[in-house]
């Protein structure tokens, strides 16, 4: 099977994100999915539902989804599109949080649709000093400290919260480079809603040679990020709904 290219920070997400993914889960739904890049993957695993709001994105991810035979849905909306009593095991949420103005009202709109024991995953660009010409190109409203994803998500009534810092030592280079293009594209005159929903296809790898190099161009950066975990530009947060 030939999954879909994953840009190199998503390379290294997935490398945390594959590790936390519960054995035991059935069915899963990912906010926000983007092109497919994750979700054929996730549904490889699981019973898969995707939700992504962009057209255009929705469209390659349910193509990608079916050139690989694996299963899985996605649909076009946001958590509107799911039935009133549809609930999953995890509820996935990758580089969306920060696009949302109203953060604690997502959060809780997520954990409505978990299952007793069911797990809320999501990641997130770190540190609000860090905030620059590359976060304002695709529409965040913030960046956030570990201390207050980690409140959020209590407040939010979820246990055994696990937030981990990731990315070093390629993260910093990457979001530099994206801060460079940041800096020239950040001007053009278009809404945060603009920004957020061409923020999935924004510095994708589109064939499978540039799959390849990314795949290959960032396996040892992802030994290095786990070998030395708790350094990089971006989180990853895990907490459950204790039954």
């Amino acid at each position: 099977m030939t999954l879909p290219p994953l840009s190199p920070n998503a390379w290294l997400r997935w490398d945390v994100v594959s590790q936390l993914l519960p054995a035991e889960a059935y069915a899963v739904l990912e906010v926000g999915c983007g092109q497919g890049g994750f979700g054929v993957r996730l549904a490889q695993r699981y019973r898969y539902v995707g939700l992504e709001p962009d057209a255009s994105s929705c469209e390659v991810a349910r193509a990608r989804l079916a050139a690989a035979g694996v299963g899985g849905e996605v649909r076009n909306g946001d958590l509107s599109a799911l039935k009133p009593a549809e609930t999953f095991d995890v509820v996935c949420a990758f580089e969306v949080i920060e696009h949302i103005e109203h953060d604690d009202k997502a959060l809780a709109e997520w954990a409505s649709r978990l299952r007793p024991g069911g797990w809320l995953l999501l990641s997130t660009p770190a540190f609000q000093h860090r905030f620059g010409p590359a976060d304002a190109m695709v529409g965040h409203f913030r960046r956030y400290e570990p201390v207050i994803l980690t409140r959020l998500l209590k407040e939010t009534g979820l246990g055994n919260v696990e937030v981990q810092q990731f990315g070093g030592p390629l993260g910093y280079a990457l979001e530099a480079a994206r801060n460079r293009v940041g800096k020239r594209r950040v001007l053009q005159p278009t809404t945060m809603a603009e920004k957020t929903s061409g923020s999935g296809r924004t510095l994708q790898p589109s064939s499978p040679l540039q799959g390849a190099a990314t795949k290959y161009g960032t396996w040892p950066f992802r030994v290095l990020q786990r070998r030395f975990p708790g350094h990089g530009p971006g989180l990853v947060a895990r907490a459950q709904l204790v039954a």
